[in-house]
């Protein structure tokens, strides 16, 4: 069974990136390492809990590495959740806050159909925002969304309850 806490000391605090006062977590010392980023989508494929997935669905950007390797992994299809003006055909779209801005996320508006079964998948949760407006836009297009988890999640931030009430997992916590 992977170690989380092998992850865990892989990953770098960048202080005052993109903006002072913030400490980012940089997961690119797991990505570049082939036994880490493996374990890292061990573990979030586990937080699928045996269910047979039709889709995972990853957040614009750092979220598409894990949720595209979750789904071959896994079976199923991948759909992006992207920046406004990425998708090139209809869309749903949501605007939201985060924790250092506002932003718009899109997503195919027959990306989903009703009573799929989706995992949704992110590199982390902070304050939440993205991610409760990626489960918006799932929840108006009829998903059965089986799960939300992160890698990582910031939870002094919060972030979690804003996703209630959906099951989460994250692989990392930082209190």
């Amino acid at each position: 069974m992977p170690d989380p806490a092998l992850l865990r000391s892989a990953i770098r605090d960048v202080v005052d990136f993109p903006k002072p006062g913030i400490v980012f977590k940089d997961i690119t010392p797991i990505l570049s390492d082939p036994a880490l980023f493996r374990d890292s989508i061990t573990l979030l494929c586990d937080t699928a809990g045996g269910v047979k997935i039709d889709k995972v669905v990853g957040i614009d950007a750092r979220g598409f590495i894990f949720a595209a390797t979750v789904a071959d992994r896994l079976g199923a299809g991948f759909v992006p959740v992207r920046k406004k003006g990425k998708l090139p055909w209809k869309t749903r779209q949501i605007a939201y806050s985060l924790e250092y801005g506002e932003s718009v996320v899109e997503l195919h508006e027959d990306a989903v159909c009703p009573g799929e079964k989706i995992l949704l998948v992110d590199d982390l949760l902070a304050t939440g925002g993205t991610a409760a407006a990626a489960v918006k836009l799932l929840d108006q297009l009829g998903a059965d969304l089986v799960g939300v988890s992160f890698l990582i999640e910031l939870a002094f931030l919060g972030g979690r309850e804003k996703l209630l009430p959906h099951p989460i997992s994250s692989i990392l916590s930082y209190d």
